[in-house]
């Protein structure tokens, strides 16, 4: 059986997702459900004087208006509302926790009805009186609101003399504003009261983080709280930590002992979950030839007033260009915003945009081809940790990049490039993350016909988690694809962190393949243990699982059928869990590079831009899946 590892395989779930068999958070359906809409704050900074809620009450088919008033008890202590992703510094948003309004469209009542439509126009009657404070939400008009961090990685070197010294200058500033996540999928939760106990279908990346959370938030004990999100439509970031329609559908399922759904609508999306805006500042000094002496990189990245939220934005040229001295630093500006969330490469995406932009004005000052300026001033090495690399194909990234865009095409001059009425541009820029891998466990279940069970805690946000985590066990158990079964997202099932960090493949993968291996001692005993067994004297190394059997890996010949060790063992099911753990190395830097290059075109009457083209070279490491690695580029 050849291996499914490396090959381009349709998604295992793509059937159920396209024909409507996979079910959201909003889409699980129990018996005498009620439904809740958010009365959310139409202040970003002050207190609740008073709140009405008897127009809304009055509305045929309203069963309830829970506020700070009448809310059932949930924990007094900032301490019980952290999760495993939050910011260390600061004190975690409550809803509906007391009279305080943080920031604009914070949830100030949940209003439970019949149907979501009564519900939602009933929200619209609760009328609601406020102490406003003056509020600043502009990170230009921020005054001294403003908190130094530690520096993100070591200066090196005096950079302000070396900058100096430069022959070549270049100092700009960059704004990133903020970008909202908007998914398909609304955040949503369906909390479903079962005599006490209650399952929650909810929308998030991490269900074992969501169920910690509630756990702490409402005092309930592990066993009698459960949270699944088999599905997610969507995610990249918003997901990570808990949000509030989690809450406050527990909240509402605990007042009313009923299952109750929650389904935020578009515009409260944008009052949580966003890449904070940041103010970018750099100066790139080097010398004629193009070598770098100095670089300094200092973020002025958007935060709440009540939590410290921070990402590396300013250290990746340590990782990338080579430079005798260095700094960084970031600063937080604290707004009455919500506290940003992470969105996909979260400080990299705002720091490494910057860091491409003064590294091609740069290219400009010295007269250099952008590309040619990267090679010569590539660094081997990790210069914030001083350490070599794992692994660093960016070389060769810009290369087969270059050549596959047609780059030795480009003419340099401004303007002078076009197409009928139209400028062309090209241009280039260096991508880097984290190689990550983080702490997982699996379990598999092996029946004797050959069919296996695999089930981790993790997520699937759209990235094909599903699959690839049954082409390894397939690979590993030596089974057809078909013969796998992966069940993830229910916080029953066996440790795993949230999914982010672009660590979950390279994590899981690992889990999977220790579980295998305890399958396949197992199942080497039992054979082993069969009269004339061809496996007889036989270590675990010596042998495989292909095809349904296990093998000889010296001779095929020599085998039993998986079926054959299990009925001599008289075992209907073999059922092994196992974690994947691993070690801080910091002798390695562990990174994944590309080079991305683009046309850009502009119609110069009237001013229309068009991205006609991108090419994308990755170094990756192993690609597990070429046809879901593909769609993620």
């Amino acid at each position: 059986m050849a291996p499914y590892i490396g090959k381009p395989t349709s998604r295992v779930d793509g059937h159920a997702k396209v024909t409507g068999g996979a079910k959201y958070a909003a889409e699980f359906n129990v018996r005498d459900l009620a439904h809740a809409s958010v009365v959310t704050s139409a202040i970003a900074r002050g207190r609740i004087a008073r709140i009405d809620p008897s127009e809304a009450m009055r509305v045929e088919g309203v069963i309830d208006v829970l506020t700070h008033r009448n809310r059932p008890p949930m924990a007094a202590s900032a301490s019980a509302y952290r999760d495993d992703v939050g910011p260390e510094n600061g004190s975690p948003f409550r809803p509906l926790y007391n009279d305080k309004v943080a920031f604009s469209r914070q949830p100030i009542a949940l209003v439970v009805a019949e149907q979501p439509e009564i519900a939602r126009f009933a929200a619209s009657l609760v009328r609601v009186d406020y102490e406003e404070n003056k509020h600043v939400t502009d990170l230009f008009r921020r005054g001294n609101k403003i908190v130094v961090l530690d520096d993100p990685a070591a200066p090196r070197g005096n950079a302000g003399k070396a900058y100096a010294e430069s022959n070549v200058r270049v100092e700009a500033q960059y704004f990133v504003p903020m970008e909202h996540h908007n998914p398909m999928e609304l955040y949503a939760a369906t909390a479903v009261w079962e005599d006490g106990k209650i399952t929650v279908y909810d929308k998030t990346q991490g269900v074992q983080n969501v169920h910690r959370y509630l756990c702490s938030v409402f005092g309930m004990k592990p066993d009698d709280l459960r949270v699944l999100s088999p599905f997610v439509g969507g995610a990249f970031g918003l997901g990570l930590r808990p949000q509030y329609e989690a809450v406050l559908a527990v909240l509402a399922a605990r007042a009313l002992k009923r299952s109750v759904r929650l389904v935020l609508t578009r515009q409260q999306m944008y009052g949580l979950s966003y890449r904070p805006a940041t103010i970018e500042r750099l100066a790139i000094g080097a010398n004629a030839a193009g070598t770098i002496n100095a670089v300094t990189h200092e973020a002025i990245a958007i935060t709440s007033r009540y939590e410290d939220f921070a990402r590396n934005d300013t250290a990746w040229s340590g990782l990338l260009y080579k430079s005798s001295s260095a700094r960084y630093s970031h600063k937080l500006a604290k707004l009455d915003l919500p506290t940003p969330s992470d969105m996909r490469a979260p400080g990299a995406a705002s720091g490494v945009y910057a860091l491409e932009c003064a590294m091609d004005e740069l290219a400009v000052a010295l007269n250099v081809d952008p590309v040619e300026l990267r090679y010569r001033v590539y660094s081997d090495r990790d210069q914030n940790n001083d350490v070599p690399f794992t692994s660093k194909r960016l070389r060769e990234c810009y290369r087969q990049g270059a050549q596959a865009f047609g780059w030795d095409k480009r003419n340099p001059a401004p303007r002078s490039m076009r197409d009928g009425g139209e400028l062309v541009g090209w241009g280039m820029a260096t991508g880097v993350w984290e190689a990550l891998q983080m702490n997982t466990a699996a379990r598999i279940v092996l029946t004797a016909n050959g069919h296996a069970e695999v089930a981790c805690g993790t997520s699937d946000i759209g990235t094909g988690t599903y699959t690839i985590m049954t082409q390894v066990a397939a690979d590993m158990l030596g089974l057809p694809l078909e013969n796998i079964t992966v069940k993830l997202g229910d916080s029953v099932q066996p440790q795993s962190p949230v999914e982010g960090g672009s660590w979950t493949a390279a994590s899981v993968s690992h889990a999977i393949a220790a579980a295998a291996a305890e399958i396949k001692r197992e199942l080497l005993r039992l054979a082993k243990a069969a009269p004339e067994s061809p496996l007889r004297g036989l270590k675990v190394h010596d042998v495989a699982l292909a095809d349904g059997n296990l093998a000889d890996r010296r001779d095929a010949r020599r085998f039993v059928s998986i079926a054959d060790a299990m009925r001599y063992g008289a075992m209907e099911r073999l059922e092994k869990e196992s974690s994947a753990d691993f070690k801080d190395d910091s002798a390695y830097a562990r990174n994944t590079h590309s080079a991305v290059l683009a046309e850009v075109r502009v119609d110069e009457e009237l001013g229309v831009i068009r991205v006609t083209r991108i090419v994308s070279a990755v170094a990756a490491g192993r690609i597990l899946n070429t046809k879901t690695a593909r769609s993620q580029i």
